[in-house]
């Protein structure tokens, strides 16, 4: 038992030990605190640099979105990489840059090299009249501060390069639309012309978000370039449409009817020619709820039907009696790229309506696999020239995605509305599954028949059986 109180001495002394550890561990807590104090000091003292260099970033301005961004001046934006990652390259020039964003690039340098060429034979033109190249700068000079604005990034290039470019780009379109709408002849053996495969890629390019110029700069060059004083006999905004119209091959009498239309740029100027002018303002105003619809082959089984539509745009859908009436579009790599750009232009632009972003929202629900495109082609609603119909089903539903899409408030909310409605009656649902099942081939429509004449041959065969029967014991 003694030899034992040895080790309850050493037991005892680990026990003091350890109660004095929390004390220690205060202390070292303290002095490491006036140590981060201390060391904190040292940072805000020994950085000045550092943080004059944040002041300088706070007082700098925004450059790749700029703050005028949002006002309704700004036209042309750089593309959100979410739906560049999506679309590819449908927002990027393929061979001729127009504006900043793509100004230099080597790809394009190609067609860079004839815009002087262009330059040069509207000048050579312009002695006529006594104007040179200094007029043409001189012209657009006052609206060199609203064309910068118009761009949703900081344009670095000076004042002289800015004006360079404008005067290069507009001046190549517009003789290149006035040479196109024969107004001015080609050169002998110009390969823009005779080389087939140049004009069906400037009719994409100059419809690309981010390859635009502001259309009041491309206007004042147009004016400038009349060749007499007097008012021409075609509008640029007319010469503009007339071009692009090789690719669409819309009625002329339908494009006649937007030859003084105002834009801000190409894009919007064709854009805005596919808004019916009594949908141009004030959504529709619904009272039920709008609802998403359901794809094709759903709708059909409800006895939902879509016929070709009338009309001189393909934004003018209708519903009525269970049939939606749909104008047919040509889906091709030209309208494809139309679409896309067209559809990004509205996300950006606030104060633009949104009837290509509906559009495309309702495309994006009714089909869902290609055999939705299949049936909208046998229906003529579609004329494919893209490609495979499930290509056709991958670029429709990619078109809807990362789009911001107010159901309430789109131009076909009273169309969402009662496709609901309809497809939520019952009665209808049945019907149509009726026929959707026994006469949607002839071999279904051919077995029922069958069916139907072997039960009557039953029910007949049944009664002639019985009734000899019956009538015996009457005769008795």
């Amino acid at each position: 038992m003694e030899f034992s109180s040895p080790n309850s001495n050493s037991l005892h002394s680990r026990e003091i030990k350890y109660r004095f550890k929390p004390i220690t561990s205060k202390k070292s807590s303290a002095a490491d605190a006036a140590e981060a104090n201390h060391h904190v000091i040292n940072i805000v003292e020994g950085n000045e640099d550092r943080f004059a260099s944040m002041h300088n970033k706070i007082s700098e301005p925004p450059r790749l979105l700029s703050m005028g961004a949002g006002r309704s001046t700004c036209c042309i934006f750089r593309v959100p990489e979410s739906m560049v990652d999506i679309n590819g390259r449908a927002y990027q020039p393929r061979i001729v840059s127009i504006g900043p964003y793509h100004h230099g690039k080597p790809q394009l340098r190609m067609i860079e090299e004839h815009k002087w060429r262009y330059l040069g034979l509207l000048l050579k033109r312009m002695q006529e009249r006594g104007l040179e190249l200094e007029d043409f700068f001189r012209a657009i000079q006052p609206l060199e501060q609203k064309a910068r604005e118009c761009y949703s990034e900081t344009i670095q290039l000076s004042s002289y390069e800015f004006l360079e470019m404008m005067v290069l780009d507009g001046c190549f379109i517009i003789e290149l639309f006035r040479k196109v709408g024969n107004l001015v002849p080609f050169e002998p053996e110009d390969p823009i012309l005779s080389m087939l495969w140049i004009l069906p890629f400037f009719y994409r390019d100059f419809l690309r978000l981010e390859n635009q110029i502001p259309f009041s700069i491309l206007q004042c060059l147009f004016d400038l370039s009349n060749m007499t004083e007097e008012k021409p006999d075609k509008s640029l905004s007319m010469l503009a449409l007339e071009f692009f119209n090789n690719a669409m091959l819309r009625p002329d009498e339908v494009i006649a009817k937007y030859h003084d239309l105002k834009a801000q740029h190409l894009l919007d100027l064709i854009r805005a020619s596919f808004i019916p002018s009594d949908q141009d303002h004030e959504p529709s105003k619904v009272r039920a709820q709008p609802r998403m619809l359901h794809p094709v082959s759903k709708l059909r089984r409800a006895g939902i039907n879509i016929t070709p539509g009338k009309a001189d745009s393909f934004l003018v859908i209708k519903f009525r009696h269970g049939v939606i009436e749909m104008p047919p579009i040509t889906i091709d790599d030209f309208m494809g790229s139309f679409l896309l750009n067209c559809v990004t232009y509205e996300q950006c632009h606030g104060s633009r309506t949104r009837h290509f972003t509906d559009y495309a929202t309702l495309m994006d629900c009714l089909v869902n696999s290609y055999k939705d495109v299949e049936y909208l082609c046998e229906r003529n609603i579609f004329e494919n020239f893209f490609g495979s119909e499930g290509e056709v089903a991958r670029f429709i539903n990619d078109m809807g995605k990362e789009t911001a899409f107010d159901i309430d408030n789109c131009y076909l909310a009273k169309l969402f509305s009662d496709v609901h409605q309809y497809y939520r009656n019952s009665w209808h649902v049945q019907w149509a599954s009726f026929k959707h099942t026994y006469f949607e081939t002839p071999w279904s429509f051919i077995s029922a028949l069958a069916a139907l004449i072997l039960l009557l041959l039953t029910i007949a065969q049944t009664f002639f059986t019985i009734y000899p029967t019956v009538r015996e014991p009457d005769k008795s």
